[in-house]
């Protein structure tokens, strides 16, 4: 089969590179409900940003419990894959909605370079500075476009040997820490703005059950040198509400949790810095202009809030220990979808995208000659088996229904 690498380092070959971005912007919207069930242009999940009350000096208010209801947890299955479905559904009602509509049949199709989950992009972005990450991820390129979606069964051998790795003396289980990472989006939003919101409401966040199934999550557009992107991803949250106007940017808020790192520690500095990676490049992919940590304690007490403006955290880490660089990212993240585009453009079958921890490498080889495996599922490939049908017409001077 064939193989490929794109080299991550040396950094210095796009320390003085500069790399055109455009803004992401919301086209689409999708939530999923209680039960994990997708519905395409629904902000039914969206939630609003209130923070919780947090211990002050001279106040005597509880800290917020993070480990509260982990036991009434209703957690999410992970054992499903989810593939591109909810996204590639949503597009695809999109699309018969135009069609339906009467727009022309040459703009209706939602077109791009590359279409995957922000998570996706997210692990490519942080790639050179994450020496301890590492990824596998299945790609096809089907009319002209590359779609890009997690291997899931990687996804849970790594999590099988996870909860197979015997724990240290006194640390927390993963999947307590994960806990508390939901518990804080939920004592954070309310289900509807605050202006309709009950005091009981507000006051009673940190009883309420947490499940992850529910997610409301963004379709943007948005670009990276050469190459278009569509980038789906859950929002945590909204300040405020939504503006009606489609052009103004979104007040996004994303929500994450950390331990307090010690001032006098550099070692935990700089790993406080590497979660600062992961927190920059998500949000700076779905255009997310504010991230909240929630400092919390080692036994899950939640001790402070710090809101950070996005376009600044690369700024803050320059004048810290300096783990990474922001404008570094994005040229080699344009660097390696040039490379991407050139060695899966117009070729048939599925390709997977590997890197291996302290690799210096990331790997694009093919696992299948022919087709797109399971990524897309048949029904959006017949629907856009019939535009470009119908987009041919049209140019030829014929029908350009769509049935």
């Amino acid at each position: 089969m064939p193989m490929a690498s794109f080299p991550i380092h040396p950094v210095s070959r796009f320390e003085q590179t500069q790399t055109s971005i455009k803004r992401p912007r919301e086209l689409l919207c999708f939530s999923f409900d209680e039960k994990h069930h997708c519905t395409p242009f629904s902000t039914e999940s969206l939630r609003y940003y209130y923070p919780p009350y947090v211990q002050a000096p001279g106040t005597f208010i509880p800290s917020v419990d993070l480990t509260l209801g982990f036991p009434e947890w209703i957690k999410g299955d992970d054992s499903v894959d989810g593939h591109l479905d909810a996204l590639l559904e949503t597009v695809q009602a999109h699309e018969e909605q135009r069609v339906h509509e009467g727009h022309p049949i040459g703009d209706v199709r939602v077109q791009a370079d590359i279409v995957t989950w922000r998570g996706m992009m997210t692990k490519i972005m942080t790639a050179m500075f994450d020496v301890y990450s590492e990824f596998e991820m299945n790609a096809t390129c089907y009319q002209g476009t590359i779609y890009i979606e997690e291997d899931h069964a990687s996804k849970q051998a790594d999590e099988r040997r996870g909860k197979t790795k015997p724990p240290r003396p006194a640390e927390v289980p993963q999947e307590v820490m994960q806990y508390w990472g939901y518990k804080f989006e939920t004592v954070s939003t309310l289900s509807k703005p605050w202006g309709e919101s009950s005091r009981a409401e507000i006051e009673s966040r940190d009883l309420e059950t947490v499940n992850n199934n529910v997610q409301y999550c963004s379709i943007v557009r948005t670009g990276i040198g050469d190459s278009s992107l569509l980038l789906a991803g859950e929002v945590d949250c909204v300040l405020g509400e939504k503006p009606e106007n489609p052009e103004l940017p979104i007040p996004w808020v994303e929500l994450k949790t950390s331990a307090e790192p010690p001032s006098d520690s550099f070692h935990e500095r700089q790993k406080f810095e590497r979660k600062m990676l992961r927190f920059w490049a998500q949000s700076f992919l779905l255009g997310v202009p504010t991230v909240v940590v929630g400092f919390r304690t080692t036994n899950g007490l939640l001790s402070r809030i710090a809101e950070f403006e996005t376009q600044k955290i690369p700024g803050i880490v320059a004048r810290g220990e300096r783990s990474w660089n922001g404008n570094v990212c994005i040229s080699f993240t344009a660097a390696f979808l040039e490379f991407l585009k050139h060695e899966l453009g117009g070729k048939e079958g599925v390709w997977r995208i590997q890197r291996k921890k302290n690799s210096k490498e990331i790997r694009v080889y093919q696992i299948a000659e022919k087709g797109t495996g399971e990524m897309l599922p048949a029904a959006f490939k017949e629907h856009r088996d019939r535009l470009i049908a119908a987009e041919i017409a049209s140019k030829l001077g014929g029908t350009s229904m769509v049935d």
